[in-house]
């Protein structure tokens, strides 16, 4: 346990659409871990708000007829409830656009600017002559400069990726009103992100977190950094110091949110917000992996330049799917917190524990009912739930409560080793693995109780059969304590079926191991219910309306080939000897491949998800015979072969030679 306070922080909901199941991709394991370090004896900060500015928000608002005030203050309202239901329970819960954050802002920008960080440039912007106005990010449209696919105005989002600056998108026009528009003068201000290059090779090895965010960064940083624009032509947002006519860029004012918050929660609660944004701290980010760039680069960047505190740890998730298909609200691949789960009165603590349990923080998580349906019925009814009630029903029926007896060295010792099975995933943010160890545990008690049988031994031996409902009573304990982070209202249940009356949440952790003293319970009942099959069946058809709905296109069908066809492929095992980024994309890496007889270069779009430290040595399904071709500038002669849309690479499970071929 640290005496430095922990402030723990979720990226911003933006406020122009309602909750979905994406969004509790990084709340509800940000706050898992802030219910376990508090468990911990740690002091802990929790603070996030709603992203107010920018201009979907505007074009929202604009639609509806509305001001976009109201829009943000609308769908804030309804953030709040909603984590509240899903029992996410922040400290504060601010707004971007509240005065603090807008003080807050022009405070950092002006130490930015008066420390030399910040420079003016007249660049081209976009104007639409029919709407007479500039148009910023979102209300511009046209073709990537880079790589010549229809993009949007700050981001070539159908092709490379790149984030495109203020007058940068070729043949822009407006989303407004469709006119073409034309670039004229306009004085914006940058970012000089590019000299904080050094700093940031410096301090990104030392940064906490997941492996994802500081290998995407340090990717990004050893490739080059471009300055960033930082204001925008918008009546809505934190004015730009000294200028009516911009504001300042969203990516700078949301996360200065974070200081704001803890500003506002400070002044609530009497407490020096400087305590953790000042000099060093324990400030750790929970974001989604889409936002890496803007929280390992820019963020740290634009603190170091203004004389605040740098973050300690980034713990980025990995992306969500529904149904194996890439998350996507136009499309209908999207599930609804309220209405589609909690409105319907299912529980909170069931797919708290789904996201948390179905597999590591950074992989890609893949929501189905079915499977969902699988996982609650399986392990917390038929595991965690049949041997919680199963031991509290015998106490009760047998013994009238919790026996006096002492609980054998065994089962002490197991309740020891998950604690520090737990203490060590959560640590290195496993959550999963921090569940997987709880989980064992409740799978210890069924064996237990199981090969202990009570209800015979009691006719025999009622001694011993006492004896083993209490070593049944304190794993139950335990397992209350250790899935309160997971499950806060179902092991809130469990704590008051052993007889407590206080807050299982009250309690550290350690407690798990000190004596079980014996008293009454009351007689307990089922904890979990097991989901049907007809409610699975009726929240299935209704994904799959909502698919068709949408226009979603049908999956494709397969072609069939010959194994003629197969056969002209050339499939070799390669062996990687040197892997570099290629200038000026994010997404390529040129590779040189050993296939035994040659070596190849092969270009290859994994960078977002390898270094080249992880690739060098590691053995690849290398396509050999495909045309050469030219990406980038740069020949690529052959193809890796991966799966997925994180690109799991395909790779042999033992060593073979390079040029092996696979047939």
């Amino acid at each position: 346990m640290s005496d430095q306070p922990l402030l723990v922080t979720c990226g911003l909901p933006y406020t122009n659409g309602p909750c979905h199941i994406g969004h509790l991709r990084t709340y509800v394991p940000a706050d898992f871990y802030v219910r376990y370090m508090r468990r911990c004896g740690e002091r802990v900060v929790f603070v996030c708000g709603s992203d107010n500015h920018g201009t979907p928000i505007v074009v929202s608002a604009e639609m509806e007829g509305i001001s976009p005030r109201e829009m943000s203050q609308r769908y804030h309202d309804h953030f709040d409830r909603t984590f509240k239901r899903m029992q996410v329970c922040f400290d504060h819960f601010g707004m971007t656009d509240d005065p603090t954050n807008h003080d807050r802002t022009r405070q950092i920008v002006s130490s930015l600017i008066g420390n030399g960080y910040v420079y003016s440039q007249v660049v081209k912007q976009s104007y639409c002559t029919r709407c007479r106005r500039f148009l910023p990010d979102r209300y511009v449209e046209g073709i990537c400069p880079h790589c010549g696919t229809p993009a949007r105005g700050d981001e070539c989002d159908q092709g490379c990726g790149r984030h495109l600056e203020p007058g940068e998108i070729q043949e822009p026009t407006c989303k407004v009103c469709g006119t073409k528009a034309e670039f004229r003068d306009q004085e914006h201000y940058f970012f000089r992100l590019s000299d904080f290059r050094d700093f940031l090779l410096e301090y990104l090895p030392g940064l906490k977190g997941t492996l994802n965010a500081r290998n995407y960064a340090l990717g990004w940083v050893k490739d080059e950094l471009h300055d960033w624009c930082i204001t925008r032509t918008l009546e809505w947002g934190v004015k730009f110091p000294g200028r009516d006519d911009l504001v300042v860029y969203v990516w700078v004012d949301a996360p200065i949110g974070y200081i704001s918050f803890t500003e506002e929660w400070a002044k609530i609660t009497g407490n020096d917000w400087k305590e953790f944004w000042c000099g060093e701290n324990r400030i750790t980010h929970f974001i989604g992996g889409d936002i890496i760039y803007h929280h390992c680069i820019f963020w740290p960047a634009l603190l170091k330049g203004a004389g605040y505190g740098l973050p300690h740890a980034v713990v980025a998730s990995g992306m969500v799917k529904v149904d194996d298909h890439k998350f996507s609200k136009s499309r209908g691949y999207v599930v609804w917190t309220n209405e589609d789960y909690l409105d319907r009165g299912l529980s909170p603590d069931y797919l708290r524990y789904y996201l948390l349990s179905y597999t590591n923080h950074t992989k890609e998580l893949n929501f189905s009912w079915t499977v969902f349906q699988e996982r609650v019925n399986n392990e917390l009814v038929n595991t965690l739930g049949n041997f919680i009630y199963r031991s509290l029903y015998f106490a009760n029926k047998e013994f009238s409560g919790i026996p006096d007896d002492p609980v054998d060295a065994l089962v002490l010792e197991e309740v020891k080793c998950a604690l520090a099975a737990v203490d060590s995933a959560m640590r290195e943010y496993e959550f999963k693995n921090a569940i997987d160890a709880m989980m064992g545990l409740a799978a210890f008690g069924n064996n237990y109780i199981q090969s202990n049988a009570p209800w015979k031994l009691v006719k025999t031996d009622r001694d011993q059969a006492r004896k083993v409902i209490k070593n049944c009573l304190f794993l139950v304990r335990a397992l209350a304590l250790l899935f309160e982070p997971v499950i806060p209202e179902k092991s809130q249940k469990v704590w008051e079926a052993l007889g407590y009356t206080d807050q299982a949440g009250s309690h550290l952790l350690r407690d798990a191991t000190d004596p079980l003293l014996g008293g009454a319970i009351p007689v307990p009942a089922p904890l979990f219910e097991k989901l049907e099959d007809g409610l699975i069946a009726e929240l299935d058809l209704l994904l799959q309306k909502r698919v068709k709905e949408a226009g979603a296109p049908p999956a494709p069908k397969m072609e069939e080939i010959s194994i003629e066809d197969f056969c002209r492929m050339d499939i070799r095992i390669g062996k990687i000897l040197k892997a570099e980024p290629i200038p000026k994309s994010k997404k390529l890496l040129r590779l040189i491949v050993d296939l035994g007889q040659e070596k190849r270069q092969i270009v290859s779009g994994i960078a977002q998800f390898y270094t080249p430290e992880d690739l060098v040595g590691q053995q690849v399904a290398v396509l050999a015979n495909l045309a050469p071709a030219t990406i980038f500038g740069v020949e690529s002669r052959g193809m890796i072969l991966a799966a997925g849309d994180t690109a799991s690479l395909l790779v042999p499970l033992t060593v073979v030679e390079p040029g092996t071929k696979i047939r």
